[in-house]
């Protein structure tokens, strides 16, 4: 892989806020939280699939991202857009089409995304 290709891979999808919308809404995409369990227990979007960051380093994580689908785009989201990214890249090494969010948690929620039911910021 060139350095190129791999800059290219590594940055935040350009998907408005309104496509990802669009996407979900058709059931094209889901949204996947990559952030740790802890934050996930302080609240967490509807509809979104947790797969924390930590299973990168577990040697079955292929068999954890089992439980994604695999004919959807994943929107991968975190609380600042870092680890979007990085765990973006390696479930495309799984074979997953991945679009990283910039936007973190509160971003989203701020933005009119839906927490799970009796969950606040």
């Amino acid at each position: 892989m060139t350095s190129n290709a791999y800059a290219d891979e590594s940055e935040h999808t350009e998907d408005t806020l309104q496509t990802v919308r669009q996407n979900l809404a058709e059931k094209k995409a889901v949204l996947v939280d990559v952030r740790e369990k802890d934050e996930w227990d302080q609240g967490h979007l509807r509809g979104s699939i947790l797969f924390p960051t930590s299973l990168l380093g577990d040697p079955d994580a292929a068999k954890a991202g089992e439980k994604l689908p695999q004919d959807k785009i994943l929107y991968t989201f975190c609380a600042a857009g870092i680890r979007s990214v990085v765990v973006g890249e390696r479930l495309r090494e799984f074979g997953y089409e991945v679009r990283p969010l910039r936007p973190g948690y509160l971003q989203l929620v701020e933005a009119g995304f839906e927490t799970a039911p009796d969950e606040s910021p």
